[in-house]
């Protein structure tokens, strides 16, 4: 297939081969993460067309070049998602900050997406979260920012048991998570209640930051017909720690397209950017 020019994409065909009328997930990451990250995820839906990429600016897709923002990244994944349903809508599922480009994505081309689900994407233009963290200052140093930041979300103890090449490549990708930070931290990137593709918003239980509960909580109730689906003995890395709970959430929300098309198929075919 022919995807964005400089993207690492890879395809997880499951049991069966691309084009043989199976569901297409196209799965998102979030900040500071890759898409092999999603492997776990995608062995458990043999059922589906797995596609998975490396956002612009990380791992297998530094050398894409262009713009790392948020507006690059939805236009990313409209392409990615346009090649891997050869046209017809995906569903396409974020994690974080991927969920964030996925919900942008969706609203610059409805037509593409027969359902998105988002989980514990980051909106702090929200108001709901208690200590809003500034962008990232101009001068910061990307490798720096990027080590600190896996030191937050991971931990020391997982940060030393990383070999110094890993390390490294996470270094690597401080340009890209700058450009994401900075993205959803300086204000409204988009009008989330504008959103009119079948959408899930996800989030983990005790395990996982109060304010991502909240988040997913107020989006489920004001993004019209969206469901809420929580995780419960997930944290925020449920991708990686709890698959078979992650994978649930992307058959549920195949089916919420499937159930969406269903009963109003001229809505759906007719929708436009």
């Amino acid at each position: 297939m022919a995807y964005p020019s400089g993207l690492l994409v890879a395809e997880h065909p499951g049991n069966g081969r691309p084009g043989d009328g199976r569901p297409v997930v196209v799965l998102v990451h979030g900040a500071l993460d890759r898409g092999i990250s999603f492997r776990r995820t995608a062995r458990r839906l043999p059922d589906c067309l797995v596609v998975t990429y490396d956002r612009r600016g990380y791992q297998g897709s530094r050398s894409a070049g262009g713009p790392m923002d948020l507006t690059a990244h939805a236009a990313d994944l409209v392409a990615v998602a346009t090649e891997a349903g050869a046209g017809d809508p995906v569903t396409a599922v974020g994690h974080s900050f991927g969920g964030d480009v996925v919900v942008a994505a969706a609203l610059a081309h409805p037509e593409r997406f027969a359902a998105l689900a988002a989980y514990e994407p980051p909106m702090p233009w929200l108001g709901l979260r208690r200590s809003p963290s500034a962008p990232p200052a101009p001068a910061v140093d990307p490798a720096e920012e990027a080590e600190a930041f896996f030191l937050s979300m991971v931990g020391e103890e997982a940060w030393r048991r990383l070999p110094e090449r890993a390390r490294q490549g996470r270094r690597d990708d401080g340009p890209a998570l700058v450009a994401d930070l900075r993205s959803f931290r300086a204000g409204a990137p988009f009008d989330v209640t504008a959103l009119r593709v079948p959408s899930v918003f996800a989030c983990g239980g005790p395990a996982t930051a109060d304010h991502h509960r909240r988040t997913v909580a107020w989006l489920a109730e004001h993004v019209p017909g969206a469901r809420l689906v929580r995780l419960a003995e997930a944290g925020h890395g449920a991708h990686l720690s709890h698959p078979d709970a992650f994978a649930a959430l992307v058959r549920q929300t195949v089916e919420v397209g499937r159930t969406a098309r269903a009963a109003s198929p001229a809505v759906l075919e007719g929708a436009g950017p």
